[in-house]
């Protein structure tokens, strides 16, 4: 009973494995092949700052990225090689199936074959017919030949289907292994890469950690200027929404005004204030029709926004990092530039909130609704207050990087009060 169980377990086993479902393997080789553009576009960026005399966050934060893809790239292979490794398994358990299958295939014809010969003559045919005790037995008898004759023709036939199916899948088995060992030799090459990756960014921690005074003064420096920039973020906020606020109540003013001239002379009929908009529904931020569309628009963008400058690359990441002693929370995202004075554009259409100065740069910050984008660290602007702004539009230009590599830019973006991270945002 066991074995009849393992057997006809067996069997449906190869038969769901007999192969992958097309739709698995169409979305391995397109995570793939997105994987591969996705390395190849993080090395063109990692050029960028590999090539640099000094040594700095960016190449560290690029290594880390790159390491990072190329982790999920093997794991993909990995994956693959796994779904490969079943269905070898599971070919194999099938061909045996068919093999035993066909083995007794030959038996059973093999055996009906030396019944025939042994009665092979037109006399043992007639005399089984004629000793028949009735008509109708006669008949039965003839019936009974006609069945016998057709089943030696199946059995044929089933041992020439069951012979193909065996080759077929002997040859899917030898493409199997055949793409099995081409992934095996992939994954070997694409580990050795990744080990080479770890090396390189071993060897720019140990330099970083060589320059850690010079490295600490830019982080003394960034911490300084972020610690500045949240208190003029969080005043520009309470000042939208103090704004907003007094908009709403002169609105609200105005419409009691309304109602209670349009109803003067009655007094059954009070004035009814709209729906969504008493003091515990209010919203300041996405209260006006203006601020839930670019609000709806500026969310359904996620991960469109372009980038605000050109040819920049990340330095120093959104949340905590930390290299040895040194760590470091970064509000937004620090971009560097090959050089300073590079144009500085809106992610976003909105209207500008603030321009100040840092004192060590300028700050413009852009309303989106209740979402802000915050661009620091420029060396000029050429937008006001007030000012509408489209995206892509320049409102300014980057100034020099913190370790005097090139140019740079910090990127922050706030729903409300809450930094997000800007990363998932911006187009790749």
């Amino acid at each position: 009973m066991k074995k009849q169980f393992f057997i006809l377990a067996t069997f449906f086993m190869s038969m769901l494995a007999v192969a992958q479902p097309a739709s698995e393997r169409a979305r391995m080789e397109a995570e793939r092949k997105a994987l591969q553009q996705e390395l190849k576009a993080m090395q063109k960026e990692y050029s960028k700052v590999a090539g640099q005399r000094k040594v700095t966050l960016g190449q560290l934060n690029a290594l880390q990225r790159k390491i990072a893809i190329q982790d999920r790239y093997i794991g993909n292979i990995n994956n693959e090689i796994k779904v490969l490794s079943d269905e070898v398994y599971l070919s194999t358990l099938e061909i045996n199936r068919l093999q035993r299958q066909f083995d007794t295939l030959k038996q059973q014809y093999a055996r009906s074959v030396v019944y025939a010969y042994k009665n092979r003559s037109s006399y043992d045919y007639l005399n089984f017919i004629f000793s028949a005790n009735s008509f109708n037995d006669a008949l039965k008898r003839v019936g009974y030949l006609r069945t016998y004759r057709a089943y030696r023709q199946e059995q044929v036939a089933n041992i020439k289907e069951t012979q193909k199916a065996i080759e077929e899948r002997k040859a899917q088995l030898l493409g199997k292994k055949t793409q099995k060992n081409s992934a095996l030799n992939n994954q070997k090459e694409q580990l050795a890469v990744l080990a080479d990756q770890r090396k390189e960014k071993d060897e720019v921690v140990s330099k970083l950690k060589s320059q850690e005074r010079n490295l600490s003064k830019e982080i003394a420096s960034k911490k300084k200027r972020d610690n500045q920039l949240k208190g003029q973020i969080a005043a520009v906020i309470r000042r939208e929404i103090e704004a907003a606020r007094k908009a709403e109540a002169a609105r609200l003013a105005a419409e009691r005004k309304r109602d209670a001239e349009a109803n003067s002379g009655t007094t059954t009929t009070t004035a009814t204030p709209k729906k969504g908009n008493t003091s515990k529904t209010f919203k300041p931020l996405n209260s006006s029709d203006k601020d839930i569309a670019l609000n709806a628009s500026f969310e359904k963008n996620k991960g469109g926004l372009p980038w605000p400058v050109d040819n920049g690359v990340v330095s120093i990441p959104y949340g905590t990092s930390k290299i040895d002693q040194l760590d470091f929370d970064n509000p937004g995202i620090s971009i560097s530039t090959p050089s300073a004075g590079t144009t500085v554009k809106a992610i976003f259409d909105g209207e500008v909130s603030a321009v100040s100065n840092t004192g060590d740069g300028v700050m413009v910050m852009i309303r989106h609704g209740k979402y802000f984008s915050v661009y620091s660290n420029m060396s000029s602007a050429n937008v006001s207050k007030g000012d509408a702004v489209r995206t892509g539009q320049a409102i300014g230009r980057t100034a020099t990087a913190d370790d005097g590599s090139g140019g740079q830019l910090d990127l922050i973006i706030m729903q409300e009060y809450k930094n997000i991270n800007p990363t998932p945002w911006l187009r790749r």
